[in-house]
């Protein structure tokens, strides 16, 4: 008995040290990532302007006024600004529709950098945007896209009790979860993981216990010098609510409405001939439209790409 008590006591320490200790180291800088948008005109881009989410947080996005009964809501990528979705947001915006850029909580000066409250505010923080908008007119369609991360987490939307809010679901490199196909280690270098922090607070969720979930368990590739700028970390919570469900299969089946998918052909972050093989099985109806010779980032900056996804407006 004695025994089995020292072993229960020597598990629980190391295992309070893990979630105590263990955190993420930042990954090198990567060059794809870092300087993509150098020559991107920012001049023409709108202020920012502030929504109250439920809990009173000013939470920011941009508006480009067009058309009111054609909208799209843009999510930017991990440790992306509503800024970094100017190029994708000009594009939709020539085509004569209104565009929002957010800034999702924990970002761009958002609430707390890199932590959520729960996992599912960033949910209800889109329902309380969209509430902002007001009773929708005759004819209005409503299109949410996401880029990266951004994506996964309009895959979430599309499968969940939020979709009825939008008319279309647009994903743009979307992340996947970590053992998808899709998914190269470590996001191909961006990424880096506490993973036994991340095992022990997912335990420790599971069990009901959430008082540690704002805890650092991803860390971003983003240059020290732009920590200021960019989100280089993520707790728990975020890393969680930020992206793909769990049941992103189903998700993917459950959206009520259209869904399309752009990526780069030579996507350095994810595996792009690997999405069709595994969403085309559970939505027949996927439209994926793969451009040549581009890379992650290209998808938010470069001509081809922008030109492909602002025709679909």
């Amino acid at each position: 008995m004695l025994i089995a008590i020292v072993i229960l006591v020597v598990a629980a320490s190391a295992f309070a040290a893990v979630v105590a200790f263990d955190s993420p180291r930042p990954p090198p800088r990567m060059a794809s990532v870092e300087n993509v948008f150098d020559r991107v005109d920012f001049s023409d881009m709108p202020a920012k302007t502030y929504f109250a989410a439920r809990d009173g947080t000013q939470l920011a996005f941009r508006a480009y006024a067009g058309d009111p009964r054609r909208i799209a809501v843009l999510v930017h990528g991990s440790s992306g600004t509503s800024q970094s979705m100017h190029a994708v947001a000009r594009a939709i915006h020539a085509r004569g529709c209104t565009v929002y850029a957010l800034a999702m909580r924990g970002h761009d000066g958002s609430g707390r950098s890199g932590d959520i409250d729960y996992v599912g505010q960033l949910d209800d923080d889109l329902a309380d945007f969209m509430a902002t908008l007001g009773t929708r007119g005759a004819g209005t369609a409503v299109t949410l896209l996401g880029f990266s991360s951004g994506g996964g987490f309009v895959l979430r939307i599309a499968g969940g009790p939020n979709a009825k809010l939008f008319d279309r679901f647009i994903l743009v490199s979307p992340q996947l979860p970590h053992d998808a196909p899709t998914s190269r280690p470590n996001a191909g270098g961006w990424v880096s993981v506490a993973l036994p922090r991340f095992i022990c607070l997912t335990i420790l969720s599971r069990l009901g216990i959430k008082r540690f979930g704002g805890l650092r368990v991803l860390a971003l590739a983003v240059p020290p010098e732009r920590y200021d700028e960019q989100t280089a970390f993520y707790s728990f919570r975020m890393q969680r609510n930020f992206g793909p469900s769990d049941d992103f299969l189903g998700d993917l089946a459950r959206a009520p409405a259209p869904v399309s998918l752009y990526i780069g052909a030579d996507d350095e972050i994810f595996v792009a001939a690997q999405y069709a093989p595994l969403l085309k099985p559970v939505r027949p109806d996927l439209a994926i439209a793969t451009i040549p010779g581009l890379g992650h980032m290209d998808m938010t900056v470069k001509p081809a790409a922008l030109e492909a996804i602002a025709g679909a407006f």
